[in-house]
């Protein structure tokens, strides 16, 4: 069975920012079906990344395209496509 979801890698993210701000921010481009924004282990404090899963590839694309540069917060997002991860042997 085919994964139709695509994730995407979100960086330089403000400490300010919430998995509800990328939901709004993303959800202008297409249907997001999971935000995770990465803490430390040690501190609880963000590391200034996370992940935002869309509905599609295509949505992903355009979201990509869309999104990368925006300013959120006053600082502009970085946003890339991750490679498929294949199947461990």
């Amino acid at each position: 069975m085919a994964m139709t979801s695509a994730r995407l890698f979100v960086g330089n993210l403000p400490v300010d920012a919430t998995p509800e701000t990328l939901r709004a921010v993303f959800s202008a481009h297409g249907d997001v079906q999971d935000v995770h924004l990465v803490v430390d282990r040690y501190t609880g404090r963000p590391r200034g990344f996370g992940f935002v899963t869309m509905a599609s590839a295509d949505q992903a694309a355009r979201a990509a395209e869309s999104v990368n540069g925006v300013l959120v917060y006053g600082k502009p997002l970085r946003v890339n496509g991750m490679a498929a991860r294949r199947a461990r042997a």
